[in-house]
């Protein structure tokens, strides 16, 4: 136990570590980019790093299967350099013993991650979304569902509108039994508008079978109240912006996920993208123990055999490799082409075999 509590704890200190450099250094290089992007629109210094605070967590997630292999890199060859790995083996420990403490500390960093990170990545690129839009247009926009609907709202210089909906076909480009509340800037609702259907076309919404009241002090609204067969309502949303809203499921928090993943089905949305995305981040843990054996079977090996810089090339190049195989998975899963359990479970538990079949073949032959 002393033993395998040393290699955990050198494991832990080196993802440490690399965390936090990988952490400043995509920090620095997104503080550019925020800063190249909202620097001529009038946003300050601060405002712009708050923006970059927020991003980076984001991006940290998904570098964390890279991070895990330059860490278990990072170990193996610092213990095969001391020869401690040489003086583990001679006292009667295999390979595969000496790996189970990194393993274990791989899937506490992995659970850590999909219970703890991921609401805070959820949060904060949630919030990443609104200031950035606001900061862009001058006005938010936002998307909720919930058991009464679908509640969507645009921003802009005449004010904020408020949308409501029962239900809209699966891309969010038409909705139905809609009702659209606008309000003055500064003040209160002007005017509420009911529609059969909405549609979203370049510019704006397209409504049918319409009826508008004006919501005016001193006016009576029913009494000045217009119908019409078709009506426009000018809008900056677009397509890709609603999807943004709500089709980013790393923006929705895994402990929320299965409530919202209901909601969306009952709304009338595909929600087939939000399943992948539950079974993966269910996965993840497993995904990252496997980026852990994958780096090791390149670099438990003495350095006096020579080659350490091409072994620590291969483990890296493997790892990338199969972080695009679980991504590509992932598409075809979100595309209907496999089922959503196989495009979650499969390159995970394929990386194990995979890696353990390397360290079987570099211990045994």
């Amino acid at each position: 136990m002393i033993l395998h509590f040393y290699f955990a704890r050198r494991f832990a200190m080196s993802f440490l570590l690399l965390a936090l450099v990988l952490f400043s250094l995509v920090a620095l290089v997104d503080l550019v980019d925020q800063t190249r992007s909202f620097s001529d629109r009038g946003v300050s210094f601060g405002r712009i790093i708050g923006l970059t605070l927020l991003k980076t967590p984001e991006t940290v997630n998904e570098i964390l299967p890279l991070i895990i292999i330059l860490a278990t890199i990072a170990l193996f060859v610092s213990l095969a350099r001391s020869s401690e790995l040489v003086a583990t083996r001679a006292a009667g420990r295999s390979a595969l013993r000496a790996l189970v403490a990194p393993s274990v500390v791989a899937l506490i960093i992995g659970g850590l991650a999909v219970s703890t990170l991921n609401p805070i990545v959820a949060a904060t690129s949630k919030r990443y979304s609104e200031l950035s839009e606001s900061y862009r247009t001058g006005g938010a926009s936002s998307l909720s569902i919930s058991d009464e609907g679908l509640w969507l709202r645009q921003g802009g210089a005449q004010g904020q509108t408020v949308i409501s909906a029962w239900r809209s076909n699966a891309d969010a480009s038409i909705l139905y039994d809609v009702t659209f509340l606008s309000y003055a800037p500064d003040d209160g609702p002007i005017r509420r508008v009911a529609a059969e259907s909405a549609a979203l076309a370049e510019g704006g919404w397209v409504l049918r079978n319409v009826k508008l009241w004006p919501l005016q002090v001193g006016v009576n609204s029913e009494a000045n109240a217009e119908a019409h067969d078709e009506f426009f309502i000018p809008s900056t949303l677009t397509l890709e912006r609603i999807r943004e809203s709500f089709g980013r499921p790393s923006s929705i928090s895994i402990w929320e996920l299965p409530e919202f993943i209901a909601q969306l089905d009952q709304a009338g949305f595909s929600s087939r993208q939000h399943r992948v995305w539950f079974q993966s981040e269910l996965a993840r843990p497993l995904f990252l123990m496997s980026m852990v054996l994958v780096a090791s079977a390149f670099t438990m090996r003495h350095t006096r055999f020579g080659g350490t810089g091409i072994s620590v090339l291969a483990a890296v190049l493997l790892g990338f490799g199969l972080y695009f195989i679980r991504s590509f998975a992932q598409i075809l899963g979100e595309n209907g082409q496999i089922p959503i359990y196989l495009a979650a479970w499969t390159p995970p538990v394929a990386a194990v075999l995979l890696a353990l079949g390397l360290l079987l073949h570099a211990e045994d032959g």
